[in-house]
């Protein structure tokens, strides 16, 4: 049709109309089809980056916890020599004061002035607060570094409050204070020395800040346990404090009068007390009133009585320390110092006593077999990385006989004296006490004491 044949113009305006349409609606699906397109592009950056930004990430964390996992084998090792340096450093710190303290022993039986005596009493104080710094120490760090494992037995605290009263009534005598124990004859299971070493620190504390009244220490049955209560009449922990206190170097106000350098410390008592607390798997609390006092309270569980013939034992012990008269002592040790002082005490108490540095030499003393030993004191650590353990074994070899032996160490452990006791050994720690030290002497090789 042409278009001058068109005569309806209405009909070609619709016509036009519609084929506009057309245009506009194929015009409307190429747009939409490229922004799907360009929007399909757009997403894809965004995926590919993201993806990118992950892989970095994963990247990242990978490399963190491989830096970490070394920084934790570094601390652990770092630990580790931490422990091993400070137990090698106690031992040749131990040494001189070892020897001190045996010397000084021998030199109090000499006086005979009060003024002298008194004297000689003041620097075995002296030398016993530095001992017990040393062992402070020592403890943090094997607490730390995890190798404290407890050895949990059966234990009377009357046996363990006995010779707490014996270590703390001089003490709280000085002072003008009351220090009472109260137990019943309670039974608990724990690690005696750990625990021990908890009331040590938790008295002391007691003691040096309290100055009038005096210091309680009991027990009692609780919901099925032991609770051991420490409670003294000093000024109280305030509130502000009284977390703080169980961190290292903290220590809380001191009474009016009282002088900080004089022997307070260094803070790390409590700290000390919650690390063995943890470790036992003991419970701990604490109660304070300012201008009142403190009551520490520690929760045990309960535990049978002890074999009544370990009793009969430590009885033994105590009534037969002067039974040494005589007896033949074979000292294996490498320091001069400790062998003089451990000599002369030795000889102070009847004794005849043989030196040897070394299995050569205990080889060189034995080979006559004109004299036999009737024990053998053995420092564990001599010369050239020989342990006196070795000493013993081949004095008992050349002897043909099995000698009683007493290894003395500066770092005991529960493998160490699981190792003597299968040898037939006894073990104890520097520095030694003579007094205890000539207990166990002459329990070990009196026959009577031996059969009880």
């Amino acid at each position: 049709m042409r278009l001058k044949d068109i005569e309806d113009v209405d009909r070609l305006k619709k016509i036009n109309r519609a084929l506009m349409a057309r245009v506009e609606s194929a015009m409307d699906q190429q747009g939409n089809a490229f922004s799907l397109f360009e929007t399909a592009m757009q997403l894809e950056g965004q995926v590919r980056r993201r993806t990118d930004e992950l892989s970095n990430a994963l990247y990242t964390v990978e490399r963190a916890n491989a830096d970490l996992a070394i920084s934790k084998e570094l601390a652990e090792q770092a630990n580790v020599a931490k422990t091993r340096f400070l137990a090698a450093a106690s031992h040749d710190i131990l040494q001189p004061l070892n020897a001190a303290l045996l010397s000084l022993s021998v030199l109090t039986d000499m006086q005979q002035t009060d003024g002298g005596r008194k004297l000689a009493k003041q620097i075995e104080r002296s030398l016993e607060t530095m001992n017990d710094l040393l062992k402070t120490l020592l403890d943090i760090s094997k607490l730390d570094a995890g190798v404290i494992k407890p050895k949990s037995e059966a234990i009377s605290l009357n046996d363990v409050y006995e010779r707490l009263a014996s270590d703390f009534n001089p003490q709280a005598g000085e002072k003008g204070l009351r220090l009472k124990f109260r137990s019943a004859d309670h039974q608990v299971t724990s690690d005696r020395t750990l625990l021990r070493r908890i009331l040590q620190n938790l008295i002391s504390n007691a003691l040096k800040y309290t100055q009038e009244g005096g210091v309680l220490v009991s027990a009692r049955h609780c919901n099925g346990q032991v609770a051991i209560d420490i409670i003294d009449t000093g000024p109280g922990i305030p509130i502000s404090h009284q977390e703080a206190v169980f961190e290292e170097f903290q220590r809380g106000p001191l009474p009016t009068g009282h002088d900080r350098d004089s022997g307070s410390g260094l803070g790390l008592g409590l700290s000390i007390v919650r690390r063995s607390i943890n470790t036992l798997g003991h419970q701990l609390e604490m109660r304070s009133v300012e201008g009142k006092g403190t009551r520490f309270r520690i929760l045990l569980p309960m535990s049978v009585k002890p074999d009544r013939n370990t009793r009969l034992k430590r009885a033994a012990i105590r009534s037969n320390a002067s039974r040494l008269v005589g007896a033949n002592v074979l000292l294996v040790e490498n320091d001069p110092a400790v062998t003089f002082a451990a000599m002369t005490l030795f000889e102070s108490w009847g004794c005849n006593t043989r030196i040897a540095k070394n299995s050569a030499e205990v080889f060189s003393v034995l080979k006559n077999n004109s004299w036999t030993p009737d024990i053998i004191v053995a420092d564990l650590h001599l010369d050239h990385g020989e342990l006196g353990t070795k000493a013993v074994e081949n004095a008992r070899s050349q002897l043909e006989h099995h000698v009683p032996a007493l290894i003395v160490t500066a770092d005991p452990s529960l493998d160490l004296e699981k190792s003597l006791k299968k040898q037939g050994m006894e073990m104890m720690n520097k520095p030694l006490r003579p007094a205890n030290l000539r207990a166990l002497m002459s329990h070990i090789i009196n026959p009577d004491t031996r059969s009880q």
